[in-house]
């Protein structure tokens, strides 16, 4: 987790046309050393109210939960929330890895 990492990536969102006033659905990415550390973070991050999921990842050997969530794209909504998970995954020797999202931008045709 990097304050700069964080805001390039929401500038990047803004600049490729979200609108960070409105939700967007943002996927949290939590690394894992073992599957049962990442099936108990998604249970946590699930009883948070993050849809989640488990899948392994094959650059690491570690396993990757998706804690993902529609909210208001905000620095401090971003930046609470990595912290959050962080607190959480190193519960099971975990960490958070970064964000994701397909943004909000309207398509036009």
């Amino acid at each position: 987790m990097d304050d700069n990492a964080t805001s390039a990536a929401l500038e990047r969102y803004r600049a490729a046309g979200s609108d960070l006033s409105r939700p967007m659905e943002i996927d949290f990415f939590v690394a894992a050393p073992t599957q049962d550390a990442a099936d108990n973070v998604a249970v946590h991050a699930a009883a948070l109210g993050f849809a989640t999921k488990v899948e392994p990842t094959e650059a690491t050997g570690g396993w990757t939960c998706y804690c993902t969530m529609s909210l208001i794209p905000s620095y401090a909504n971003v930046r609470a929330i990595e912290h959050q998970l962080d607190a959480l995954a190193r519960t099971w020797g975990g960490h958070a890895d970064g964000f994701g999202s397909f943004g909000n931008a309207v398509k036009s045709n």
